[in-house]
């Protein structure tokens, strides 16, 4: 799964993108649940966060709140996450994140809200699996789309197929 920090700078830029009339705190919580439980499969609707299923989210959900328009948000982060933008998996991740945390808050001026500031850590150090320009990528490009577009294509192969 991406960060915190990844997840929130992602929605942030969305909102800004998109003229969205969501509401935003609303919308930042439900980008950041499906990482506040233990059991990753079930709010993730899939094996893993890696292995996110919004089709299966979409057959139980309407993306017709604040909430779960966030929560669709995050699923197809990770799923692009995991399946197009990062070349290998390794739990050096978790540490990787902790070292660019403070550089994308700035850059995307992330508001930590309260219930995940204890989950995000700072470190120096050198990045094994992700480097802070790939992390913006992510965060730039993944804003960009329009997920009434992938609510409206979940069906298509592209979004059900997995590394």
């Amino acid at each position: 799964m991406p960060g915190y920090v990844i997840h929130i700078a992602t929605a942030q830029e969305y909102l800004k993108k998109h003229n969205s009339v969501e509401n935003e705190e609303e919308f930042i919580k439900g980008v950041i649940f499906p990482d506040s439980t233990s059991d990753k499969s079930t709010t993730h609707y899939g094996r893993s966060s890696g292995h996110s299923n919004i089709g299966k989210f979409l057959k139980s959900n309407k993306i017709n709140t604040s909430f779960n328009r966030g929560y669709f948000l995050h699923l197809i982060t990770d799923y692009l996450f995991y399946n197009y933008y990062l070349d290998k998996f390794s739990k050096d991740i978790y540490n990787d994140y902790d070292i660019i945390n403070a550089r994308l808050m700035e850059k995307y001026n992330v508001n930590l809200p309260i219930d995940v500031k204890d989950r995000v850590f700072f470190k120096q150090g050198e990045t094994k699996v992700l480097n802070y320009n790939l992390a913006c990528k992510v965060i730039d490009e993944i804003s960009n789309l329009d997920i009434d577009i992938i609510a409206k294509e979940s069906n298509d192969k592209k979004w059900n197929t997995y590394k």
